[in-house]
């Protein structure tokens, strides 16, 4: 698979901007034709992992909605109408000598991704790798094979009617998890791998991977609320950033109040996020002024994935950053201010992928970006950092332009 997928991606990256996005489109009508084979597909795939006790989260993310549908066959459309992020010269001049020196984008090559339980995760792949020009292998969770072996044919067979190499979009349809200690090994031929699942499915990638991995372990997300903020907005980001989808990676996990704001807004908020189920833990101060839970020290550096937030009152910004760079893992957090200062100040000292101000973490992903689809989110600084997309899965070539220029 890997040395089809070589061969593929050395085709697929020659190919105009035109053909990749005309594929792309193809692939998201095919699936449309397909929609009641997949959704019976994934069905039983639904009914076998609950039988086998799945748990709550990973369930969810495995199950196929109308709207989840909907979502992924959108997605390839914003893909494809995303600018082509192949042969962009991002750095030029010409030298003294006339040599004409070009910094120029293409493709990794071949990406491999292995990943749990989400099905949307083969589309997304598939279509940030197409634009991107480089072939992909999908490796999904035996919890998912019936769903993810039907997506990937079905995409594979749209491509290759669209003029894609054959190879370009490969799945491995085997639940055999030596099949993932194989594909690691696999440095030669491919680039790099991507991988989306829990914790231990990311540290068992790194630790045995021979290809370089881009990764995030943790999304402990965090919103801080200064002694400024809005009442009605601190509420309604805290609750959407919380609330909106409990088991993704952006959601948030730890709640910090400037102690100048808690009297103020803790209650208001507190309340909001009760009606919606959420257990509170707090620390002393915060159970001061309304009824929560104790937390303790795990409970800051918790990614709980469910309806449960740790509360805690700091004493200003700087306490505020110190505690998110402390007990967080990179990927997302947020102010809730009215200080433009205060606000450029917390985007400086915060060390995260994505910053936010006076918005929710719910939003730092592909499409709320405006990426369109993205393999995954990165808390990495080496190669990318923050939302995977198309331009992510490029690198540079440089090109040279003489007249018979010599080296003196």
């Amino acid at each position: 698979m890997a040395q089809d997928a070589r061969l593929a991606g050395r085709i697929l990256g020659t190919l105009s901007g035109r053909q990749r996005t005309e594929a792309l489109l193809a692939i998201s009508k095919e699936l449309e034709k397909t929609k009641n084979t997949i959704m019976a597909a994934n069905e039983q795939d639904v009914a076998e992992a609950a039988a086998a006790g799945l748990a709550g989260p990973l369930l969810q993310r495995l199950k196929l909605s109308d709207k989840t549908f909907r979502y992924m066959t959108d997605r390839l459309i914003a893909v494809a109408s995303l600018p082509d992020p192949l042969g962009a010269i991002t750095k030029g001049h010409t030298r003294p000598s006339g040599l004409r020196v070009q910094r120029v984008s293409v493709p990794l090559g071949v990406v491999g991704i292995i990943y749990e339980s989400r099905p949307n995760v083969t589309t997304d792949a598939a279509a940030v790798c197409i634009k991107s020009g480089n072939a992909v292998i999908l490796r999904g969770g035996s919890e998912a094979l019936r769903t993810n072996r039907l997506l990937a044919d079905i995409m594979a067979g749209a491509a290759i009617k669209a003029g894609l190499p054959e190879k370009a979009v490969q799945i491995v349809k085997t639940a055999d998890r030596a099949a993932v200690g194989e594909l690691l090994q696999q440095e030669r031929l491919i680039d790099v791998i991507i991988p989306r699942g829990g914790k231990s499915l990311i540290e068992r990638i790194s630790a045995e991977s021979r290809i370089p991995v881009i990764k995030h372990y943790d999304g402990i997300c965090h919103q801080y609320i200064a002694a400024d903020a809005d009442i009605d907005m601190a509420v309604v980001i805290s609750v959407n950033s919380k609330c909106e989808k409990v088991e993704v990676c952006n959601t948030l996990e730890t709640l910090l109040i400037d102690d100048g704001a808690v009297q103020r807004v803790l209650p208001a908020v507190a309340t909001a996020l009760k009606a919606q189920g959420v257990e509170l833990r707090g620390c002393p101060r915060a159970r001061a002024v309304t009824d929560m839970e104790p937390a303790n020290e795990a409970d800051w550096t918790a990614e709980y994935l469910s309806p449960i937030l740790s509360i805690k009152v700091v004493d200003g910004i700087d306490a505020a950053i110190e505690h998110i760079n402390n007990y967080g893992s990179g990927h997302t957090d947020g102010i809730i201010t009215a200080s433009i200062d205060m606000a450029e100040r917390f985007v400086a000292g915060v060390d995260s992928a994505s910053v936010m101000v006076n918005a929710s973490t719910r939003l730092s992903g592909g499409g709320d970006y405006g990426l369109g689809a993205v393999v995954g989110i990165s808390t990495d600084k080496l190669h990318a950092r923050g939302p995977v997309g198309p331009e992510e899965l490029t690198t540079y070539k440089w090109v040279a332009y003489g007249q018979g220029h010599l080296r003196n």
